[in-house]
């Protein structure tokens, strides 16, 4: 006798590029309110993972590391904080879930799902104007500050802001990371700007090894052989390249302490990301818009669960910030050298704007502080049915 599907009450959110299923952490039955297997089982199953065709068909995933997401939010343990957010990336053909970092751009629908769900005292919330709601980011101990616009006692969703990457305009939701270098140690882990990476039977690289939104490592485009210009299906139909930067990805999280054995990378995909750079130059965006050289400072591209990246993820794009406030990284020195605090940057998709305070306190930078505007809006709310095991 099979056992009818459980229903919990579930939001599916676009946030920033990303998508992902929203759920209240005192919705989910009481064995999945605690981090473990059951709650891993169940989010695995509300995604629809592993499916070894790779199309999430049955489930609510979208079969690329941008759409297959998971959100828990809660009132917040934390004093001075609104809400706890937590992020899990959900492998596509592995029943693996990783927890190891944040999603910069579901994090702009966080605010909002908050807001509308009570977790946020009422008398923080405006009826009209902007709210801020302070976020304690559980994956990495560190606080977000989403400024979410409020019309007539209702998060205003709609709006003239236009996100490259994102379809449609929204009502834009301004985000500030706090303090952004990772909960995992120091933000240059190597404590060099610049090192050199050895990676057995690929070769040496410069890399920039940074913790910033989340661990991350830039490289040089032309030492890879690329121009910076590159789109999705110039790396992602390449299953040697493909092969490379993962083989790349490991050493670096070898190098950087997030892992301890090279095999370890197999079960930690979600961080750290990878990422190369080049000096601002001419082209073409995957939806055919021209970029030209004078509306960006340098070209970004970034690979997230072994895949390029149709636009930028938000963390990573906190980690360009960072990089580039702080002359001799790798990012620097592609944005032209000069200490800055704000680059635009081109991507697949277009361009985006990141800002970034650094500080140097006894020759020891520090970030105090990454902002970069984003977009949000609730696609579907109801339940979500998963079947009980």
């Amino acid at each position: 006798m099979f056992k009818p599907q459980l229903k919990i009450p579930a939001t599916y959110i676009r946030g920033g590029t990303s998508k992902g299923v929203f759920l209240n952490l005192t919705d989910l039955p009481e064995a999945a309110q605690i981090p473990g297997k059951a709650r891993d089982e169940i989010l695995l199953r509300v995604i629809g993972s592993p499916d070894p065709y790779g199309k999430h068909t049955d489930g609510m995933g979208g079969a690329t590391s941008s759409t297959s997401k998971t959100v828990i939010l809660a009132k917040s343990t934390q004093a001075d904080h609104d809400v706890d957010y937590l992020f899990g990336q959900v492998a596509i053909d592995k029943p693996f879930i990783d927890w190891s970092g944040n999603c910069g751009n579901l994090t702009a629908a966080v605010g909002a799902f908050a807001i509308a769900n009570g977790l946020v005292d009422p008398s923080r919330v405006v009826d009209n104007g902007i709210t801020t709601v302070r976020i304690w980011q559980a994956n990495i101990h560190k606080t977000i500050i989403a400024h979410v616009p409020m019309s007539n006692g209702e998060v205003q969703e709609t709006g003239d802001f236009e996100l490259d990457g994102v379809t449609f305009p929204a009502a834009e939701v301004k985000v500030e990371f706090l303090d952004p270098a990772d909960g995992e140690g120091a933000m240059f882990p190597t404590g060099n700007l610049v090192d050199t990476l050895d990676v057995p039977e690929v070769g040496q690289f410069e890399a920039t090894f940074i913790n910033a939104g989340i661990p991350t490592i830039f490289l040089n485009a032309s030492e890879l052989g690329y121009q910076g210009t590159e789109l999705q299906d110039d790396i992602n139909n390449d299953e040697s390249a493909l092969a490379k930067f993962e083989t790349i990805r490991a050493y670096g999280a070898l190098k950087m302490g997030l892992i301890t054995d090279i095999e370890q990378a197999k079960t930690r995909q979600h961080t750290p990301k990878i990422a190369f750079v080049s000096p601002a130059t001419d082209y073409i965006t995957s939806s055919g818009k021209a970029i030209t050289a004078d509306k960006i400072d340098l070209s970004v591209r970034a690979l997230s669960m072994g895949k390029l990246h149709h636009a930028m993820m938000g963390t990573a794009a906190v980690a360009i910030g960072a990089a580039a406030a702080i002359p001799g990284t790798l990012v620097n020195k592609a944005a032209g050298g000069q200490k800055t605090e704000s680059v635009t940057f081109g991507h697949p998709s277009g361009t985006l704007k990141v800002g970034a305070e650094a500080v140097n306190i006894d020759n020891q930078w520090r970030v105090t502080k990454a902002i970069m505007s984003r977009s949000a809006r609730v696609l579907m709310e109801g339940t979500v049915r998963v079947p009980q095991v």
